[in-house]
């Protein structure tokens, strides 16, 4: 097979923003943990919240890097493999890419310091303040990042210059558009959900091992708390942003769902290869009007086939047609796993149901694959655009020669493996070892003594613990 310079430019930003994805997300869900474990430590002086705090807090600087790191590079790949699209949309995404750093990254790299190596020289109250702003800087680090690709979604709010740029003619209506609410919270809740099931997996790891401390209880308890809570809402929040794209996207809802042809009462496929060139689905499995039903809400609901569209402006549909299943049918599978664990909560079986722990251990990295699905469905169902219906992809590359392309995509495959690998493997033998307990320094022994409140009395490993119910 041989690829264009078209392909391999798409090639290597799909391979690095699929590494780098991951890393964002985790940091945003793990930070807003840790401030929440800061928190419950100065307002109850319950060590076990200290111990897990301090736990997390390195694991999620390593993250926090290789995130930092991986981003670099798509920064650097707009110049090079898309000075086209740069050229065009530099107005309007430059300034918001430029927000990002000022108004959050700095924010983030500015805290993660005292965060990190406060205690005991600072007073426990201020590093609960470092604490919230570094998980208040990611989030709005997503708020920024997420607004740049809503904009290329669903473009509003601009205009185009005698140059052929796209420029800003209403910052409210480019940052607000109509996708960004959906794909805003989508993703936040992703990054929630991801961590909880990454900390869920650790701590299944853990009492599956024997390690029935208070910190692991803890750990395992929290984490499906927040998969019982955020995975209905989750679907939920799916939905609603299924049913915005199908009114701005209806191209990439036809490609998710299989539709070729354009009918009434249309069935939802659960399974099935799509053939492009015969323009069905091989093998379908499928509900009857169950489709329409969920994207229109009507038993006989009217919904476009990929046949209203020329053939050249399809997206390629076995990509975001599987990839769609996969993120839906790990969301359910999430769903599954915190109604469980309320069930096994109520029957005081939380940290003693072996097969509740084996499955929340298999589920560990089942966020992450969820959202490089998501963000594949995304992406590739945008295609054949790079600015959804203005701008192509093959207007937006760089006159680049598919030599250079190619050994530069074979470069980043070897680099980032090795790297990331590197530092992947090396967060996992953190996850590896579980919580130990940790002598709060001098300054924290005691936070809330200062408000004259008296703490809870501290729980150290292997006394009794009331944290799982």
């Amino acid at each position: 097979m041989t690829f264009t310079a078209l392909d391999l430019a798409r090639m290597q930003f799909a391979f690095t923003v699929a590494f780098h994805i991951v890393f964002p997300a985790f940091s945003i869900g793990l930070a807003s943990y840790l401030a929440v474990l800061d928190a419950l430590w100065n307002f109850t002086g319950r060590s076990v919240y200290l111990d897990l705090f301090n736990y997390w807090k390195k694991i999620f600087a390593l993250g926090f890097g290789m995130g930092v790191v991986s981003g670099l590079v798509l920064s650097y790949q707009f110049g090079t493999n898309w000075s086209v699209f740069s050229d065009k949309t530099g107005p309007v995404v430059g300034p918001l890419m430029g927000y990002e750093v000022l108004t959050a990254f700095f924010l983030e790299a500015g805290f993660l310091g005292v965060m990190l190596f406060g205690e005991g020289r600072i007073s426990p109250k201020l590093r609960l303040l470092a604490s919230c702003m570094v998980a208040f800087g990611t989030a709005v680090s997503a708020v920024w990042i997420t607004a740049v690709n809503s904009w290329m979604q669903t473009p509003a709010g601009h205009g185009v210059n005698a140059q052929g740029q796209f420029i800003p003619l209403d910052w409210f209506a480019v940052i607000f558009n109509p996708s960004f609410p959906y794909r805003f919270t989508h993703m936040v809740l992703a990054a929630y959900l991801t961590t909880a099931f990454a900390v869920g997996g650790v701590a299944a790891l853990h009492l599956l091992r024997g390690a029935q401390t208070p910190a692991v209880k803890t750990m395992f308890s929290m984490a499906m708390w927040m998969a019982a809570l955020v995975a209905p809402v989750q679907i939920l929040a799916g939905d609603q942003h299924g049913l915005n794209t199908l009114a701005y996207q209806p191209a990439k809802i036809a490609a998710i769902e299989g539709h070729f042809h354009s009918e009434n009462g249309a069935p939802l496929i659960l399974f099935g290869w799509p053939d492009a060139e015969k323009a069905k689905v091989d093998y379908a499995v499928e509900v009857p009007h169950l489709g329409a039903l969920i994207l229109t809400h009507r038993w006989n609901g009217h919904l476009q086939g990929l046949e209203d569209w020329p053939k050249d402006l399809w997206p390629p549909v076995a990509i975001p047609f599987w990839s769609f299943r996969i993120m839906v049918g790990l969301g359910f599978a999430m769903l599954g796993l915190g109604l469980w664990s309320l069930y096994c909560r109520w029957r005081g079986k939380l940290f003693t149901n072996r097969w509740l722990q084996r499955t929340a251990l298999l589920m560990g990295p089942s966020g992450f694959v969820a959202i490089v699905a998501g963000w594949t469905t995304t992406e590739v169902g945008r295609q054949p655009y790079t600015v959804y219906g203005l701008l192509t992809t093959a207007q937006s590359a760089s006159p680049v020669g598919a030599p250079a392309l190619g050994a530069s995509l074979a470069a980043f495959v070897v680099v980032y493996l090795s790297l990331f690998g590197a530092g992947v493997y090396y967060m996992i033998k953190m996850m590896n070892r579980p919580p130990e307990p940790h002598e709060p320094a001098d300054l924290g022994a005691a936070p809330l003594r200062a408000s004259g409140l008296t703490p809870a009395p501290v729980l150290r490993a292997g006394e009794q613990a009331g944290g799982g119910r």
